[in-house]
C-alpha cells in the first residue's frame, strides 16, 4: 500500500476555505445573492485545480479524495520519506 501523501498547509487551507464556502453557498437560501459566494467558489476552485504542489493532472484527480478529508481533519499524513508517528 502507498503511504498517504503530505499536503501543503497552504493547500489545506485553501481546501477548507472552499469547503466552508460551499457550504455558505448550500444553506444560502433562494434568491438570497450568492453572486458573491459562487464566484469565490469558482476562483477557490481555480487556485486549488492549479496549485503548484499538483504536479500532474492525474495527481489531482488521485490526490483530491485525500485533500478534502485532509482539510477536514486539518492534519497531513507524512510524506513518502517521513516515517508516520
Amino acid at each position: 500500500m502507498r503511504p498517504p501523501f503530505r499536503f501543503p498547509e497552504d493547500r489545506i487551507t485553501l481546501q477548507r476555505a472552499w469547503q466552508q464556502t460551499y457550504a455558505e453557498l448550500a444553506q444560502a437560501p433562494a434568491g438570497a445573492g450568492t453572486t458573491a459566494l459562487r464566484r469565490r467558489l469558482i476562483t477557490l476552485s481555480g487556485t486549488l485545480c492549479t496549485h503548484p504542489s499538483w504536479a500532474a493532472p492525474a495527481a489531482w484527480r488521485a490526490g483530491s479524495a485525500e485533500l478534502r478529508r485532509a482539510a477536514r481533519t486539518h492534519t497531513s499524513a507524512p510524506t513518502d520519506g517521513e516515517a508516520a508517528a
